[in-house]
């Protein structure tokens, strides 16, 4: 690729090659093919523009991905049809997660109906070996096996790491289909771990993972089911499969939209200014935008409606000690949400706190001490409508499971 000096052929597979980077070692290119496949490579087609399509496809959905904030190795795009990644060693272990049971679940599992709902989503390993057609593999082979990549033996920690990461992933994308009035219906990821011994969602996203049918209808499918289900196939139907392979990356251009929800914080005193710029700064890390003002309901209150006034859609975080009348005064006077965040001084915490609780009855505004706190509730509110905050969220839970096991087990295995 033009200004990208590859060395070695680390791999090729049906739909890809993954060249060394000779500048740096740590990551890697990756280069799709305009080609197709099925059931293990038995069916295959060339298929002119796929792999450009299926290039932006993947960079689309790891922006989403990695705009929550998951761990991935998605580096940059680096071309039509290529993009860099960290370099991995890839855990040999496809992760399929399910919504409605179809396909091959219901062969293998008689009896089930079609569509029936997973709640929550169903887990399934299958270990990649085409000769065998992929098995299906237990949690418990996938540890007893022992893989060693860069130094990280896959124990019980990786595996629920990887369990709890996969559900995360696919959490995050039904959420933006659906935005689309699109319903994923199942999916398949790979982990990889690169040289710094982290676990990373690695390998390519595109409509070859997953299933999605349009309003949920089945008949509107726009996957490689289609593909698969054909017995004969023609020029006419590799240009269907086209087709809904561009349809699949034009409505992806639509799942990370610039940052569309807003938290408004109002301090009664530019004293409390510090205390205002750690909640804007939480919030702007959860995917929102953050405005500061300043007015004091005691000693302004017609301007403070003055400045409520300009607003719709925000959610209002009122910063105000003492006798605290800025919270009451907004929620009062406006139909937004708001939430009270005093900034509370060692001598004086519970009149700070109280004065806050305390509020007149017919008023809805909420109380939190900690600046965290106030970003988060105001994040959950606006993840009512906005995927990506919602996204945010539950890449941030992920990133405290992920935290706690790691730190379990450092000190588990501590000697002393």
């Amino acid at each position: 690729m033009a200004g990208f000096k590859t060395g070695k052929l680390i791999i090729e597979g049906k739909t890809k090659q993954v060249f060394e980077l000779v500048d740096d070692p740590s990551l890697c290119l990756l280069i799709s093919k305009d080609r197709i496949t099925a059931g293990d490579g038995v069916k295959a087609h060339d298929l002119e523009g796929k792999a450009a399509i299926s290039n932006a496809t993947n960079a689309k959905v790891f922006e989403l991905l990695n705009k929550a904030g998951l761990k991935t190795a998605f580096v940059k795009v680096a071309g039509e049809n290529a993009f860099i990644s960290k370099k991995c060693q890839m855990v040999p272990i496809e992760w399929v997660t399910r919504r409605l049971a179809t396909g091959s679940f219901l062969k293998r599992h008689p009896g089930v109906p079609e569509g029936y709902k997973f709640t929550p989503p169903l887990q399934e390993t299958f270990y990649k070996d085409d000769a065998n057609h992929d098995p299906q593999w237990s949690e418990q082979q996938i540890i007893s096996a022992q893989f060693k990549l860069n130094g990280v033996t896959i124990g019980r920690d990786e595996v629920d790491i990887m369990q709890q990461t996969t559900l995360a992933v696919f959490e995050i994308l039904e959420r933006a289909w659906a935005t689309r009035d699109c319903a994923l219906i199942d999916m398949k990821i790979e982990f990889g771990v690169d040289c710094n011994g982290e676990i990373l969602v690695a390998d390519i996203i595109d409509s070859d993972s997953w299933r999605l049918w349009p309003s949920g209808d089945k008949r509107l499918m726009k996957d490689k089911q289609v593909y698969r289900n054909l017995t004969t196939v023609t020029d006419a139907d590799l240009d269907t499969v086209k087709r809904n392979f561009k349809w699949v990356a034009d409505q992806l251009e639509h799942l990370v939209p610039p940052v569309m929800s807003k938290v408004v914080i109002l301090m009664g005193s530019p004293s409390d200014e510090e205390h205002c710029k750690k909640i804007a700064k939480q919030a702007t890390n959860l995917g929102l935008e953050a405005q500061l003002r300043v007015t004091s309901a005691h000693k302004g209150t017609a301007e403070t409606l003055k400045i409520v006034a300009e607003y719709e859609k925000v959610v209002l975080i009122a910063v105000a000690g003492r006798s605290n009348g800025l919270g009451p005064v907004l929620s009062g006077n406006t139909t937004l949400p708001v939430i009270n965040c005093p900034p509370v001084k060692p001598d004086n915490v519970a009149q700070d706190i109280w004065s806050s609780l305390n509020i007149p009855s017919g008023l809805g505004c909420t109380t939190v001490v900690y600046p965290e706190s106030a970003a988060l509730a105001a994040a959950q509110i606006h993840a009512l409508h906005d995927h990506v905050v919602w996204s945010r969220l539950r890449a941030k839970q992920l990133s405290n499971f992920i935290a706690l096991k790691q730190a379990d087990a450092k000190l588990r295995n501590l000697h002393l």
